[in-house]
């Protein structure tokens, strides 16, 4: 299981991966948006299809105060446009997996300011930052979404239930 997160932007998408066990999210690089994050959207999928990713996180980003500004609409209607074009590519048989990954979207306010802070400890310098931050803000974006899965797990596992009603509990948690 591969989850692939995403940090939109105009000029850059982010990109990040976990590994198959769901413990570790590392950057995998940016594409190039040219303006606007829709025109990734055709590399986005060949990484899906590359890495075999079962479910795609896509940064949201929400107001100070939870609610949805502009940015957050726009990040939607990316990854209902994502899960469209994907589904046309299954219907017509010119998609490589046999299953459609799912399109889950987590919080990602200040995981910018965080991904700078960041790389300003690890000693990288302010110019180098602008190429990376994209990246390691979509590490922050996935790391969350699987420490989150994996504590929602946990809990269900802690409770003594049976692995089918952890199973039945984790899809329900995560709208699997």
């Amino acid at each position: 299981m591969i989850w692939l997160g995403v940090d939109l932007g105009d000029a850059r998408v982010g990109l990040s991966k976990s590994d198959p066990e769901l413990t570790f999210a590392h950057p995998i690089g940016n594409i190039q948006a040219y303006g606007d994050s829709f025109n990734a959207i055709e590399d986005v999928i060949n990484v899906i299809e590359d890495n075999s990713v079962s479910r795609v996180v896509v940064g949201l980003p929400l107001q100070l105060d939870g609610s949805e500004g502009k940015s957050a609409k726009k990040a939607r209607r990316w990854g209902a446009n994502l899960a469209k074009r994907i589904k046309s590519l299954f219907d017509y048989g010119d998609w490589s997996l046999d299953f459609i990954p799912e399109i889950v979207f987590n919080d990602e306010r200040l995981t910018t300011v965080t991904a700078h802070r960041q790389l300003l400890d690890a000693d990288f310098s302010t110019k180098k930052h602008r190429p990376m931050v994209d990246q390691q803000s979509a590490v922050l974006i996935l790391q969350s979404a699987i420490d989150d899965y994996r504590n929602a797990c946990k809990n269900v596992k802690g409770d003594s239930q049976s692995d089918s009603q952890s199973d039945s509990i984790r899809k329900e948690a995560f709208n699997e």
